[in-house]
């Protein structure tokens, strides 16, 4: 079996490497820049399941499930690359500074625990004790036990390390269409060249819509979502913890940096970075963590969110349409998401069987009927 990947953020490449793992021997991964470099660069990297999540359901459990496997992911990458990569899981806690923050706080712990959610609820000596470097002004919190964060840098590192071990070819182009004979896809065209596959898999995130199947649009939108991030650098810097407080959160690396992120812009492809905005950052991190005060950031950057009509992922078959798989809009939740993203679309390829969250996500939902054909 010939397989092209099409997209070389942290989906494409996990599922690369998912596959090679699965037996598959004839792999491409096709990128429009060098691998790597786009919104999973960007991320922050945070694995919070529980702390973001507004309700329990499938896209929950989804996030739950995938957080359950991240350090057996994580360790045999490690083991199968040589990278060592940065993963913790430290606990995530929320923050209330106000009387008004701490009641919706409050009633947000409410509807978690009334769904079943692992938490903690914490005053403020609570919360100081888990991290002495938040606001002493802290009136209340809610601490996330099953949450941590990634490198996600050093994550993409190892796994491009892993497919360059394997022989896996990663090429640098950009992928105008996909190839349609009759009712497959036999792969994809490329810098006016042509790429033959067997199957052929989507995970270009913020760039989907813009490739076409043959000459048609894809029969989903898409879109970018902007963020700005920013990070601080000091020898004092030590947070044992994600955080998170109104306007911003804070998430550690084990060299002592923190990473302050994110806005959410719905302005396109603009990369511009946007001084208001990393202003309205750096006021919420030091709202929180008062030490940053006289730090200024180190650098700034942005990176662009995939985002569909639901806000929910978008994985598995279109009907009408062979040998292609999608992976895609995974929106702020593509670091968190990649393993199992990766497993269930090698179980589906390899061996046939059909996870329940590729039918909870498919393609379908945004055709006029679930029964519908693209062609």
């Amino acid at each position: 079996m010939n397989v092209l990947v099409i997209g070389g953020g942290i989906i494409g490449l996990s599922i690369a490497r998912e596959l090679r793992l699965s037996g598959i021997t004839k792999i491409r991964v096709i990128e429009n820049s060098t691998a790597g470099t786009q919104a999973s660069w960007a991320a922050a990297g945070m694995l919070a399941p529980n702390a973001e999540a507004e309700k329990a359901g499938a896209f929950y459990n989804f996030c739950a499930a995938s957080n359950a496997i991240y350090a057996d992911f994580v360790r045999r990458l490690a083991e199968e690359s040589g990278v060592d990569v940065d993963y913790r899981k430290c606990g995530t806690i929320e923050v209330a500074l106000s009387d008004d923050e701490a009641a919706s706080l409050s009633a947000k712990i409410e509807q978690q625990r009334s769904q079943g959610f692992k938490l903690e609820a914490m005053d403020s000596g609570g919360i100081l004790s888990l991290e002495p470097n938040v606001s002493q002004s802290v009136v209340c919190g809610v601490h996330y036990p099953d949450d941590g964060y990634i490198d996600n840098r050093k994550l993409l590192e190892a796994l491009t390390v892993y497919l360059r071990l394997n022989g896996i070819d990663i090429e640098d182009h950009l992928v105008e269409s996909l190839i349609v004979e009759g009712d497959r896809i036999t792969g994809a065209i490329a810098s006016n060249r042509t790429y033959d596959a067997d199957v052929t898999i989507l995970a270009t995130g913020a760039w989907s819509s813009l490739i076409k199947i043959g000459v048609r649009p894809l029969p989903f939108n898409v879109k970018p979502i902007k963020g700005q991030m920013s990070i601080f650098a000091h020898p004092s810097l030590n947070l044992r913890k994600v955080v998170i407080a109104q306007g911003a959160y804070l998430t550690p690396r084990d060299d002592g940096r923190i990473l302050v992120g994110a806005t959410v812009e719905d302005v396109g492809f603009d990369r511009r970075i946007d001084d208001d905005a990393i202003s309205g950052l750096k006021t919420a991190a030091r709202r929180t963590m008062p030490m940053l005060e006289r730090i200024e950031p180190v650098e700034t950057w942005c990176g662009f969110r995939p985002f569909a009509g639901d806000g929910l992922p978008i994985i598995g078959e279109i009907n009408g349409l062979k040998d292609l798989f999608i992976a895609t809009a995974h929106f702020r939740n593509g670091i968190l998401l990649a393993p199992l993203t990766a497993r269930i679309i090698a179980d589906k390829i390899v061996r046939d069987i059909e996870s329940p969250f590729i039918r909870a996500f498919r393609p379908q939902r945004f055709l006029q009927n679930s029964g519908a054909s693209y062609r």
